[in-house]
């Protein structure tokens, strides 16, 4: 008996010192803000001729890519929770930017610290309240700001001086060179605010792609003729909506006298620039007052008014990437110096994708393509293959899943993903998911996105507006990839349309969503559209 107690506890040990060993690797996990994969050069995109992004590139060319990588929900604070649960927005709680995350709940980083893993975090969170899980983290208020941002560290709230990609790098830094544990392995997460909008480059990048015209987008001057109405009743458009002054900086200073008319519009860049220093003020006006002046002589008008526009909101966007691609290099040198990139596995992601103009708009939240698809890009030294492509159907939802397999923790069994382990390594599972799930709830609400779900397949997307009735859309992805010609309720697809329908019950069954689908008062649906 003496003897089996003894063999008992030697094979503890001898599993606790494997899982503590430094065999298992480091996790790095990159994560931005709106950044939409078509931004990024790897990708292949109609803005690959910019070149925004030369170090995710590389980090692509080295690693894995997923092309068909999704979200579950597309706004920022749900699809966090999404990744810190493992669950859909209706199991972990977080459904829209307006609710509280329950940090109390299970979630990934907790499990690691269970098998030995550092952890720490520094950005954006977005998730309200104290964040559990993490032996060090310094976090962003809400959405944060560009320029001289507070952060909240565990000892209280601290303003930092600098520009917001800039300061979490340096916090990351210090953290991989100073703080961490060398005898542990670690999951460190560095999440930018950067693409979000308002869209404020750092200052050496202020000038940046003036000698060049973006690429327009072949949608630019969509009108949404074929798509049911929530795609006519929004509130995104580059033409209607994107303000000149607090989205584009046209004449916006810190004593700028706000018209009524510019009473909703998101004021971020104007609280930016309070914040402002003299000296990094000086250096914004020298570089967007010459371009204010040119604005103003040429007097532009309709389509030509559009164009400049986009111009303006697409060269800012990519002047905040380019501050991320930087920020990934400068990580990657940082692994490299202390000599543990060979076993750190780097991670790019971003919480959803975005519109550059696509279809005439900016931001996010819909399930269509250009808002459904986000980066993930994957480098994990001896196990994907560099360059390697994937094309499985995959979401936010599997990330823990794979953070836990990586750690060689249990994956519990309540969570809704799949870990990517298995991709990550080549393998092609005969049992791959061959459909994806999306439900987005943030309605009536800034941009006036309707609340809707749907299924995507390899060739088809089924949408719901379902608090509009019966508002349906139904694409062929093969034959109609920019989602223009709405095929719902045409007699010769009604065959497919049954078949996504049955299927798309099956996965509102399978993930247990049973949140309110029904239709709302014809005078509640005339209230919100007006004119309707």
């Amino acid at each position: 008996m003496k003897h089996k107690m003894k063999y008992h506890l030697l094979a503890t040990l001898l599993i606790s010192s494997l899982m503590m060993g430094k065999n298992r690797p480091n996790i790095l996990f990159v994560f931005t803000d709106d950044h939409a994969p078509h931004a990024i050069g790897a990708y292949n995109g109609w803005l690959k001729p910019v070149n925004p992004t030369p170090n995710i590139d590389q980090l692509a060319s080295q690693g894995m890519l997923f092309e068909k990588s999704f979200c579950t929900n597309s706004i920022c604070g749900p699809s966090r929770a999404v990744i810190m649960s493992g669950k859909h927005s209706h199991k972990n709680g977080f459904m829209n930017n307006g609710n509280s995350f329950d940090w109390n709940q299970q979630i990934f980083p907790k499990l690691l610290q269970k098998v030995g893993y550092q952890t720490a975090i520094y950005g954006k969170i977005h998730l309200k309240g104290k964040p559990q899980g993490f032996n060090d983290w310094a976090v962003l208020p809400g959405q944060g700001l560009y320029y001289n941002p507070d952060m909240i560290f565990a000892d209280g709230r601290k303003r930092i001086d600098g520009y917001c990609t800039d300061v979490v790098t340096d916090l990351a830094v210090e953290w991989l060179t100073e703080k961490r544990e060398k005898d542990k392995p670690f999951m460190l997460m560095v999440q930018h605010k950067a693409p979000h909008r308002n869209w404020m480059p750092a200052l050496r990048h202020l000038n940046l792609y003036d000698d060049i015209e973006i690429p327009e987008p072949a949608t630019l001057f969509d009108k949404w003729e074929d798509n049911a109405p929530p795609a006519r009743h929004q509130e995104l458009e580059i033409d209607r909506h994107m303000d000149l002054n607090y989205d584009l900086f046209v004449d916006l200073t810190p004593e700028y006298n706000q018209p009524a008319s510019q009473k909703r519009q998101d004021r971020s860049a104007w609280h930016n620039m309070k914040r402002m220093s003299e000296e990094q003020l000086t250096t914004w006006r020298a570089a967007y007052g010459p371009k204010d002046e040119a604005f103003h002589k040429a007097n532009l008008k309709g389509k030509e008014l559009v164009r400049w526009k986009f111009q303006r909101y697409a060269k800012n966007y990519l002047r905040c990437v380019k501050g991320v691609d930087e920020s990934i290099g400068r990580l990657r040198e940082t692994l490299k110096e202390l000599k543990i990139d060979d076993n750190t596995v780097v991670i790019y992601s971003s919480d959803q994708g975005f519109y550059i103009g696509d279809h005439g708009w900016y931001d996010k939240r819909w399930m269509y393509e250009e808002s459904l698809m986000m980066p993930f890009i994957v480098k994990w030294p001896g196990v994907t293959k560099p360059g390697s492509r994937d094309r499985h159907l995959v979401q936010n939802l599997d990330y823990a899943e794979t953070f836990l397999e990586m750690a060689g923790a249990k994956v519990p069994e309540d969570m809704q993903g799949a870990s990517l382990v298995p991709l990550l390594k080549g393998e092609k599972p005969k049992d791959w998911r061959r459909s994806i799930y999306y439900h987005y709830y943030e309605y009536p609400s800034v941009h006036m996105i309707p609340r809707h779900y749907g299924i995507r397949t390899n060739r088809h997307k089924l949408m719901h507006f379902y608090q509009f009735g019966e508002e349906w859309e139904l694409y062929d992805l093969k034959t109609d990839p920019d989602e223009l010609h709405n095929l719902y309720g045409q007699k010769e697809h009604a065959k497919i349309t049954a078949q996504l329908k049955k299927q798309l019950l099956k996965l509102q069954k399978h993930y247990q969503d049973d949140s309110d689908i029904s239709e709302k008062p014809v005078a509640w649906q005339k209230q919100v559209r007006p004119g309707e």
